[in-house]
């Protein structure tokens, strides 16, 4: 089966969710320090990152079940990379923005609702940026930016 434009989208949809990420948690963390209160454009922010990452989840999960007898041919180091690492981390990661969106609605107070996001998101970033597979890797060496 060929899974190209499935990837691509994969591929090309990382950005928009690393950026997505980072802006929601950033601005709320911004705003957690400046003591101001949530503005409709961080909240959005944040459903936003949240929206990505679940459609991101999908087409990782459906590309991982499509190639997983790939991975057994795969050398070692790369194997273990894509059959556990990469699809774990990605799974936490997405598991944190969401918690982080929960816990969020239901604190009462705006800077706890401020802090949540932007320690739960920031966490997230932070995960998904170590499991991507860069081209600059070598686990990511030969792979398209796109």
């Amino acid at each position: 089966m060929d899974n190209s434009f499935l990837l691509f989208s994969h591929s090309l949809l990382r950005y928009l969710v690393l950026l997505s990420v980072a802006y929601a948690g950033i601005t709320h963390l911004v705003g957690y320090l400046r003591g101001a209160p949530i503005l409709t454009v961080e909240r959005t922010g944040s459903i936003v990152a949240l929206a990505l990452c679940h459609v991101q989840l999908g087409l990782g999960l459906t590309l991982y079940l499509t190639r997983y007898s790939a991975y057994s041919d795969m050398a070692q180091p790369y194997q273990r990379f894509w059959k556990y690492e990469h699809i774990l981390t990605m799974i936490i990661a997405i598991s944190l923005v969401t918690v982080g969106r929960i816990l969020s609605k239901r604190a009462e107070e705006e800077t706890g609702k401020q802090i949540r996001v932007a320690a739960f998101y920031l966490i997230a970033l932070a995960l998904m940026l170590w499991a991507t597979p860069w081209p600059s890797t070598a686990i990511g060496h030969g792979r398209q930016w796109f």
